[in-house]
């Protein structure tokens, strides 16, 4: 997916994946999949997607600062 964050250009295809969390299963309504990400410049991005009862009714990409994506590992080992 290629998405635009401040005015910056990202491709999750060419970012590393440093963890991936689904909740639910494929096709639950209320399922939904957080990935987050580290691009090539060591910024972070978590990408997140859902069914039409989730927190992520939308595909969203959004930027995060270093300290917020390691709470987000944490939180989610």
């Amino acid at each position: 997916m290629k998405k635009t964050v401040k005015g910056k250009v990202y491709n999750t295809e060419e970012m590393v994946v440093v963890k991936k969390v689904a909740h639910g299963v494929f096709g639950d309504p209320k399922g939904y999949e957080e990935t987050l990400y580290v691009a090539e410049d060591g910024s972070y991005f978590l990408y997140t997607n859902g069914g039409e009862e989730s927190p992520y009714t939308k595909e969203k990409l959004v930027s995060l600062a270093k300290a917020k994506a390691a709470a987000w590992e944490k939180e989610n080992a």
